[in-house]
């Protein structure tokens, strides 16, 4: 089992950037698929952006290809997701997901794997 620790959310203008941060502990951590989703209030929990246990290979939503850039730290057992050009309708709560690597990492359903607890995006227009 994989415990996971978001942070790095916050308020930011359109236009802006945030980096989140998850923090994955237990034996096993650095050799999982890592995946960030996001919650708008009202709305089903939606995929965002994955990256394979190496961290050689990464997935992205459409709506924020070009834009999110998902990175891992594997010594330090933690995966970044870097929002830039972030927009209003970006804002939700951001989950850290971790599955593992026996699962492709390009799975986008919410049924697997381990959460977080989530951090609050708000981007103003």
């Amino acid at each position: 089992q994989v415990q996971l620790e978001e942070s790095g959310g916050g308020l930011v203008q359109a236009g802006g950037s945030l980096r989140l941060s998850c923090a994955a502990s237990g034996r096993t951590a650095s050799s999982y698929n890592m995946r960030w989703f996001r919650q708008a209030p009202g709305k089903e929990r939606e995929f965002v952006a994955s990256i394979s246990w190496s961290g050689s290979s990464t997935y992205y939503a459409d709506s924020v290809k070009g834009r999110f850039t998902i990175f891992k730290d594997n010594a330090k057992n933690t995966v970044y997701l870097q929002m830039d050009t972030l927009k209003p309708e970006d804002t939700a709560v951001y989950y850290c997901n971790s599955i593992p690597a026996t699962f492709s990492f390009t799975i986008t359903s919410t049924a697997f794997g381990s959460w977080g607890q989530g951090t609050q995006v708000t981007v103003s227009s």
